[in-house]
């Protein structure tokens, strides 16, 4: 049953004080600068934006225990972090065993913190207790404010967690409680950059406003005076407003007006779940333990699907929806099109790893998979027209799985009649290892003519495309099966998609995405990405996908019979090269611009693009699945209006625009 927003689950207070009694030493900092990575993931971006995200999950704690209502992120010049929140702030009081501020504990000392039953907190993300520690053992610096009975407490640490002053009473400010940290992420360790990306830090901080009905967070960048931005983030709606969101964004078209949401408590768990289907053929479940983002899910996600499919396939066959003869819904079925939140808190959280993949309690499943059973078959009995509209649409869904599967065994049984069974247009390569081996796909025959002229023919083979291929984000598997220009694809790859993709059967260690530099290419070229991405992800996050880059422009120098020329890969090269040559002195400047891979030579294809010794070409890598998932949905999809916003948003960053 849909319930009103006040139902959303209340957070559980502690039932003593916090204070410096609560604050349990487990052992010193150590081994944290030499092995970040244990600890954030990386000391790339990813695990840069890491440290904003440990600092703030305390504060989030703060308000799953009922004392924190608005924090504030603030990206300060030079890329200095600032977070603040209004809860209780940190304990100063001097540790009873430690002998220094409790405070100073917390931030110098790995696994010291108040999330390990000392009753500081019942519920809370950062149960290894080594967040602020490991922030402070990575930056450059790092500054402690709290403000708690009145007074001001500060203390600065320097060089990854060393201070030369104790906590100290630095003012007055009556009424105020509350922690603000400061921190310079030390570019020693974070060699590749120290730059924090706006966009990556408002999808989090988003995400944790969404997690928390109620709780205002204010994120600011402040980097450029001239372009400030800032978002408030607060959502009362919680989850079902996190639902509501990624509909927008993805342009994707409701089955109903309402997003259905659900919620449990038990002892001293609790469990809510939101969810709601649209007109895509995608599944986009996401779940959450005690505000971590599960990405790789566990128990309370497996509970949320099994009891999705049991109760739609009960509904079914009480009202005749599904017939007798029918086989049952799948989960696949049953999730196709589905948007879904999956949110617990629990008061012990078995994590995988600090950076909380996967959640391991047992008890998560049967708690989630209880709330669902009960509520949801209440929720269709009262509500006969949504139900209908859902399972008319998951029905079809398994329709489409039947035809692809007839399809598939199709596909296999001509495959194993026909000796030859590789596309007639591929062009293949003598050497069978394939960690030397490449497949060029290239778009159309003349194209293709010039690189099987140009290529190696030991380790690399060249299969051309023509025309536009099929746009998997508005169509089912059972379709890609029958069209004729990705099966080739799936064919000279060897690997079966969907169900069957196997990658221990793949053909080519590197698969080479060829395109001309225009629109028309760059449509090819994300058409074949969403294929991949869609029912051959593995290639991609296995680091298969590249993606060729021609050159741009040939620059070239002549004087009488004699030609020096360069080749650019961009405008600033093609610039570059130009204010060389004129510097040269005399000679006639010549620049060409390439518009298509046909323009080329073999000579000058081999040494531009496929020779691996002079060759530029990006592989194809997934930072954020979620993210790619969501832009691939933007871009491919059917809605207008979601691709128009993000065109306008990413302009800015627009290089070599070709009409």
């Amino acid at each position: 049953m849909m319930e009103n927003m006040n139902d959303i689950p209340e957070v559980i207070a502690p039932d003593t004080d916090y204070d410096e009694n609560q604050i349990q030493v487990l052992e010193g900092l150590e081994h944290v600068r030499k092995r970040p990575g244990m600890y954030i993931g990386s000391t790339g971006p990813k695990g840069l934006h890491h440290l904003v995200y440990e600092i703030v999950d305390n504060a989030i704690d703060e308000a799953l225990a009922g004392f924190c209502s608005e924090i504030k992120v603030n990206i300060l010049p030079g890329d200095v972090i600032e977070v603040s929140d209004n809860g209780r702030g940190i304990p100063v009081g001097i540790h009873p065993t430690a002998g220094i501020s409790a405070a100073t504990v917390v931030f110098t000392m790995l696994n010291a913190g108040g999330k390990f039953g000392g009753g500081g907190y019942k519920v809370a993300g950062g149960l290894h207790g080594v967040g602020a520690s490991v922030v402070n053992a990575l930056s450059e610096w790092l500054e402690l404010t709290v403000y708690k009975d009145g007074d001001i407490y500060f203390q600065r640490f320097e060089n990854g967690g060393s201070y030369n002053e104790e906590m100290k009473v630095i003012g007055h400010e009556e009424g105020r409680t509350g922690t603000t940290v400061r921190f310079k992420a030390d570019p020693a360790v974070f060699t590749e950059t120290t730059v924090y990306d706006y966009e990556v830090l408002l999808k989090r901080l988003r995400e944790q406003a969404f997690l928390n009905a109620g709780v205002k967070i204010i994120f600011s960048d402040l980097r450029d005076e001239e372009n400030i931005q800032s978002e408030v983030l607060c959502y009362e709606g919680g989850i079902r407003q996190f639902v509501e969101h990624i509909h927008h964004v993805k342009g994707y078209e409701p089955l109903s007006d309402e997003v259905v949401y659900l919620s449990m408590k038990k002892d001293d768990m609790t469990a809510e779940v939101a969810f709601m289907w649209n007109d895509s053929y995608n599944e986009d479940v996401r779940s959450f333990a005690n505000n971590i983002h599960t990405t790789d899910g566990g128990s309370h996600e497996n509970g949320f699907k099994n009891a999705l499919t049991k109760v739609l396939n009960e509904y079914g066959k009480k009202f005749n929806i599904i017939k007798e003869n029918q086989d049952k819904l799948t989960g696949d079925d049953v999730r196709e099109g589905i948007t879904a939140i999956v949110s617990v808190k629990l008061t012990n959280c078995e994590f995988e790893g600090q950076t909380k993949g996967r959640l391991g309690n047992p008890e998560a499943r049967p708690l989630v998979e209880n709330m669902v059973t009960e509520k949801l078959a209440y929720y269709l009995d009262e509500h006969p027209q949504e139900a209908r509209l859902i399972l008319e649409k998951t029905i079809n869904a398994q329709k489409a799985r039947e035809a692809a599967k007839k399809a598939r065994e199709t596909a296999r049984r001509k495959s194993a009649m026909d000796s030859a069974s590789l596309p007639g247009k591929l062009t293949d390569c003598y050497d069978k290892n394939t960690a030397m081996t490449e497949l060029y796909i290239v778009e159309g025959d003349s194209a293709g003519g010039t690189a099987k002229a140009a290529r190696s023919a030991q380790y690399q083979a060249i299969l051309p495309l023509w025309g536009k291929m099929l746009n998997v984000e508005k169509a089912r598997l059972d379709r890609v099966y029958t069209n004729e220009k990705l099966m080739p694809v799936v064919a000279a790859l060897g690997t079966s998609i969907g169900e069957d993709f196997d990658i221990s059967k793949l053909r080519y260690g590197k698969i080479v995405i060829m395109s001309d530099a225009d629109v028309d290419g760059y449509h090819i070229r994300t058409l074949m990405l969403t294929f991949f991405f869609r029912y051959m992800r593995e290639l991609i996050t296995n680091g298969n996908v590249y993606i060729a880059q021609p050159p741009l422009f040939k620059v070239a120098k002549r004087k009488g019979k004699k030609e020096e020329y360069k080749y650019a890969f961009s405008e600033e090269e093609r610039d570059q090269y130009t204010r060389e040559f004129e510097a040269q002195g005399d000679g006639n400047i010549n620049i060409q611009r390439y518009k298509g891979l046909g323009e080329m030579d073999a000579d000058q294809l081999w040494d531009t693009t496929m020779n691996p010794e002079t060759r530029i070409m990006l592989r194809v890598n997934i930072e954020d699945a979620a993210k790619a998932d969501e832009t691939f949905s933007i871009l491919m999809g059917d809605k207008v209006e979601p691709r128009k916003e993000f065109i306008e948003k990413n302009a800015g960053y627009v290089q070599n625009l070709d009409f």
